[in-house]
């Protein structure tokens, strides 16, 4: 009984302790929370310095934002229940004063307390960035896996490693760890957060599924490639850790050797000077027991994340298709219908469903489609109801009838483009004929250069290839536009090149020589050429026509009625 008596105190001491720390944390839920922020970010913007109350009301002013409004009395009053909850401890520095009434202004002086001060650090990184996306510091891992490397040939060597390098590489390499442990945890936490959504649009489905499959594959990768070598290393240094931290104990104390002789002072030590450190960074890459390592729970989280993405596309999909599931607005509806009075729950029930009362609009059904008298009005057909019927009872139409809307700006502006393309093809018509005979002399614009290339394409795609006496020649390379009134010859002339300089650049065409030259549409009144053929032979080879045509005999001519029309007009 005496024992468990003598263990009470120190078990309610170690409530109080864990009430009084946990009661820093009020503030940041109090109505005025963003008054006490203000507070505590000017006191954590100092080192070892007690402010007053007049210190404090100038530094908020300069500060602006909720803090600057506060008088005195309230600031004192916001004060006081910092101190209360441990995150302000009052000041003892002697206070020195002129006066009586600056005594009484800066004899209440504050400091901030560690707790606070840790606290407050932690709320301003949540404050910061904690919707944001972290990156994982997948390079640091490398830097860990070097320096357990390193470190284990430094343990393994003949004398043991030095003290001091020793201590550098562990501090370094629990920074490190540190560092990228923890961008691990923040970005599968912002993952878990995102993909637990289901209102993902399409474009943010597609977002997330790339950062799935390409970055967290990476980092799986990358960790799966390290995990195994890591925990290699720290199985090579772990017999060596006892005497080599025992060394570095002997060579720096640290902070440990002052406050030996202060037992209400706990010292908290830096990363890796104790075993636990170590064991806890190995059970981060090697299973112990019944705990899977946190490389195995690294697994399973991407392979969550991957079943939580593949939800997220079927609901999509059975959203498209017409069968998404109105969980959530039901249980709002639910609510809404909970706390309404009944005359609201009828008007929510008619907002919500349609259903309004019987109204006999007189629509006629169909004609051609007679339904029995037992069919339900549930699922028999339906009557489609004009807009006008269904919206204001009235089959009167309203407004008037919209005009027709005039295109005549639009087609008098596409005219005048048209003339304007016709004016530029015009001109770099006749800047090509006036270049004729001298394209190596004189350097066309861009328009008469593509018009150039546009006839001798045309005119190439014309000409027909023979062969004569050992060479190649060509025929018909001709092109014409009766538009522009211009055409183009190209001849294959062997050991002669022509040049065609423009301001876009200069083409040489080897063993062919180009002429450009005028031409005009025949002028009305001059003869039509004699055709090829006589018109028997084009008779002869016509098509069958719907009447048969009566053939000429020797006696009687045949008349221009009983030709076909085609015969006439050649005839003519």
């Amino acid at each position: 009984m005496e024992g468990k008596e003598g263990n009470a105190p120190r078990g309610q001491e170690t409530d109080a302790e864990a009430w009084q720390r946990l009661s820093a944390y009020a503030y940041l839920s109090a109505p005025e929370r963003l008054e006490y922020v203000a507070v505590m970010r000017v006191f954590c913007g100092t080192l070892l310095a007690d402010l007053s109350v007049p210190d404090l009301l100038t530094r908020l002013a300069e500060r602006g934002g909720p803090g600057a409004g506060l008088d005195a009395e309230t600031l004192t009053r916001r004060l006081e229940e910092l101190v209360r909850w441990g995150n302000l401890l009052r000041s003892t520095h002697t206070v020195r004063a002129t006066s009586i009434s600056e005594y009484q202004r800066s004899r209440s002086r504050y400091q901030l307390s560690k707790l606070g001060e840790r606290v407050q650090r932690d709320a301003d990184e949540v404050l910061a960035g904690a919707d944001a996306a972290r990156e994982v510091s997948s390079e640091l891992l490398a830097l860990v896996d070097r320096g357990l490397r390193e470190l284990a040939a430094l343990a393994a060597a003949p004398g043991g490693a030095d003290p001091q390098q020793a201590l550098e590489r562990i501090s370094t390499l629990f920074v490190q760890f540190t560092g990228f442990a923890d961008s691990v945890r923040d970005f599968y936490a912002y993952l878990g957060q995102v993909l637990a959504r289901y209102d993902l649009d399409s474009a943010e489905y597609q977002g997330f599924k790339e950062l799935l499959l390409d970055y967290v594959e990476a980092i799986t990768e990358d960790v799966s490639f390290r995990a195994p070598r890591i925990a290699a290393h720290l199985d090579a240094v772990r017999p060596h850790l006892p005497a080599l931290l025992d060394r570095i104990d002997a060579h720096t104390a640290g902070i440990g050797a002052p406050v030996d002789g202060l037992p209400e002072t706990r010292v908290q030590r830096s990363r890796g000077r104790d075993l636990a450190d170590w064991e806890g960074m190995r059970e981060w890459f090697t299973a112990t027991g019944a705990h899977p390592s946190q490389v195995d729970q690294l697994r399973d989280a991407t392979l969550r994340a991957l079943r939580s993405l593949l939800a997220n596309a079927k609901r999509m999909l059975r959203s498209a298709s017409g069968e998404m599931s109105r969980r959530k607005d039901l249980l709002r509806l639910a609510a809404w219908f909970d706390a309404a009075e009944p005359e609201e729950a009828h008007d929510l029930a008619v907002a919500a469903f349609g259903l309004y009362g019987a109204r006999h609009l007189g629509v006629a059904p169909d004609p051609d489609r007679s339904v029995p008298a037992y069919v339900s009005w549930w699922t028999g057909p339906v009557v489609d109801v004009p807009v006008a019927l269904r919206e204001r009872g009235s089959r009167s139409p309203r407004g008037r009838a919209a005009a027709a809307e005039d295109h005549g700006e639009q087609k008098r502006r596409l005219v005048e483009q048209a003339r304007q393309q016709a004016e530029a093809r015009q001109a770099a018509a006749e800047e090509l004929r006036s270049a004729s005979g001298r394209f190596d002399q004189v350097r066309l614009g861009a328009p008469a250069m593509r018009l150039l290339l546009e006839l001798l394409t045309t005119a190439l795609g014309n000409a027909r290839l023979h062969r004569e006496s050992g060479d190649f020649l060509l025929d018909g390379a001709r092109a014409d536009d009766a538009d522009l009134g211009i055409r183009l010859t190209a001849r294959r002339t062997p050991g002669r090149s022509t040049v065609l300089r423009s301001v876009d650049g200069d083409l040489t065409a080897d063993d062919l020589t180009v002429t450009v030259e005028h031409t005009s549409a025949p002028v009305a009144g001059e003869p039509v050429p004699a055709l090829s053929e006589p018109v028997s032979a084009l008779k002869d080879s016509m098509p069958t026509l719907k009447e048969p045509v009566p053939a000429p005999n020797d006696s009687t001519p045949a008349s221009e009625e009983s030709m076909p029309e085609v015969v006439r007009e050649a005839s003519a």
